[in-house]
């Protein structure tokens, strides 16, 4: 980039997690010129791969449970080209471990399963499941422990670790709607939409690697290691911007889209007010001597009982994953890992001891891994537009109805897309004569969205998306 340039025409995506691959993937189908700018020096935000020398193999940033309700982020996969990195559970199935005493269990949602003591938590009954439906209705002020009774027979085996580790955060603070947008979305809509979706070569593979190549394909120019600083307005526009030290003066049809974490977003948009900050999430690596196969013959084991809500299992590497995790991540590494690792080696017929020359493994503490998501702080989350016309926000801090998820940013990238779209397709709106006359009515840009069925399969076994 020169010191100074003007570019006509064009969108200006700024953040490259999914929020703003998303959004840019989306313009350029539409045949919108696009320039993204990330400040890290790789693409994916939380949602990446890397390779770790400890472990000498390639680990996720963070671990994350994505489902077939996920249909904005499957829809999005299928169309970057990344289904094909992706294997779905079918029929859905969630193994699950009691670490206080072993006991275990496997939910098996879908049809008549709540008739079936087979398929529910042990000592369960139907009515006990209804009770969630409290959630959909909760109001704006109310928390998970509010609507769900906390002497429930569900609260402590499922309700608890399904929402701490959808919300990060105690089910005492965290938004009872934002629960209850989670299972109208994926366990009250039946079967179909509670497969899990396993991304067996890490998360760049399926979501980043394949947009990245797909907006290279379609002439979009990606810009990693390069910070954006100085947003310029006038009346209602923005102007331009520095991007790594070099101005970048917006043309008049132009359009930016701020897909930055909320931190950094609040620095470049004056007078916006977003979340705060939520807690960490600790995941502990280990790898092992080879492929370990789990209680419960899947990949990936929920947890009741201890510290850790999620294990999972790929190849020879098992990661253990904590949400609400400030405390913890206090703790220095060695400490964490021994503190993960006594509380599951046991249950898994693995030593107790970690760390060379036993077994190495690595701690990865995601500080501010979410937006607080109580809902004081869901309230403050702001919607796509802003009061400049040509500037749009996306991000899973922004307004979605869904917690902080890979399916909500990809939800707020093709919404703040299709509202950069929208002003650019709207002649009043570009000309600004008429501001309260702006709001021209638009149909999706697709609407064949969802994810995409792999073939049926006997129970448990993975099926390749594609």
């Amino acid at each position: 980039m020169t010191a100074s340039q003007t570019v006509s025409h064009t969108t200006h995506v700024i953040g490259a997690g999914l929020a703003g691959l998303a959004a840019a993937v989306r313009l350029v189908e539409a045949g919108r010129r696009v320039v993204v700018y990330e400040q890290a020096p790789q693409a994916g935000g939380r949602c990446r791969s890397f390779h770790d020398a400890t472990l000498g193999r390639s680990i996720d940033n963070g671990s994350h449970m994505v489902l077939s309700g996920n249909r904005d982020l499957l829809d999005y996969a299928r169309r970057t080209g990344g289904a094909d990195a992706l294997d779905e559970i079918r029929p859905a199935a969630f193994p699950f471990l009691d670490l206080r005493d072993g006991a275990s269990w496997t939910l098996r949602p879908g049809g008549l399963w709540l008739f079936d003591p087979a398929r529910r938590v042990p000592g369960s009954r139907p009515l006990d499941y209804i009770a969630a439906l409290r959630c959909l209705t909760a109001g704006k002020d109310r928390s998970v422990a509010d609507r769900l009774r906390p002497d429930g027979r569900l609260f402590e085996p499922l309700w608890r670790p399904l929402a701490v580790s959808a919300l990060n955060g105690p089910v005492e603070r965290v938004s009872a709607r934002l629960f209850g947008a989670v299972l109208r979305e994926t366990l009250l809509s039946g079967e179909a939409a509670c497969r899990p979706i396993l991304t067996p070569r890490g998360l760049s593979a399926a979501f980043v690697d394949p947009a990245l190549a797909r907006l290279h394909a379609a002439g979009a120019a990606v810009h990693l290691g390069t910070r954006v600083d100085g947003l310029s307005f006038d009346g209602d526009r923005v102007t331009g911007f520095s991007a790594g030290g070099s101005a970048v003066t917006l043309g008049p049809a132009d359009e930016v889209i701020v897909a930055a974490p909320a931190w950094a977003a609040e620095r470049l948009v004056p007078g916006l007010t977003v979340p705060p900050p939520g807690a960490a999430i600790v995941n502990l690596h280990v790898r092992l001597d080879g492929p370990l196969r789990l209680p419960g013959g899947l990949p990936f084991l929920g947890l009741v009982g201890g510290t850790a809500e999620w294990l999972f299992a790929r190849d020879d590497l098992l990661s253990v994953t904590v949400s609400d995790a400030d405390t913890l991540a206090e703790s220095p590494a060695e400490e964490v890992a021994a503190t993960l690792w006594v509380e599951i080696a046991p249950h898994l017929g693995l030593d107790q001891r970690l760390g060379p020359p036993i077994r190495p493994y690595r701690v990865v503490k995601e500080r501010r891994a979410t937006p607080d998501q109580s809902p004081e702080s869901v309230a403050r989350r702001p919607g796509p537009r802003t009061r400049w016309r040509n500037l749009t926000l996306a991000g899973d801090w922004t307004e979605t109805g869904l917690p902080a998820t890979l399916e909500a940013a990809v939800r707020s990238g093709n919404r703040a897309a299709e509202a950069a779209l929208a002003n650019g397709n709207n002649p009043i709106r570009r000309s600004g004569l008429f501001p309260a006359f702006t709001s021209f009515r638009h149909g999706p840009i697709w609407s064949d969205g969802g994810a995409v069925l792999a073939r049926p399969g006997p129970e448990g076994q993975s099926k390749k998306r594609g």
